[in-house]
């Protein structure tokens, strides 16, 4: 499944480049770098961010996943049919 790779490689990404962002940001205002502090604002923004950047992979993933649930249904109406004609 291409999509969820690459809609999961690209939220990967950005967690990690939100993570140097904040730590970098903090570091210049701040002596010490709390890791928790980073990592809770990092989430919230890859979070905020993702919502808008990541908005084309998620539709083609999210459309990948209904074309499958739609075989899915397809083949478990048709084996039902099956069942019912004997």
């Amino acid at each position: 499944m291409k999509e969820f790779l690459v809609y999961n490689v690209l939220r990967l990404l950005l967690l990690v480049a939100s993570v140097a962002l904040v730590g970098a940001v903090w570091a210049m205002f701040a002596d010490t770098i709390p890791v928790l502090g980073v990592l809770v604002v990092a989430l919230l923004l890859s979070g905020v961010v993702s919502w808008f950047a990541l908005r084309g992979p998620r539709a083609a993933l999210a459309l990948k996943i209904q074309q499958r649930a739609d075989r899915a249904s397809a083949a478990f109406e048709a084996h039902k049919a099956r069942q019912d004609e004997d």
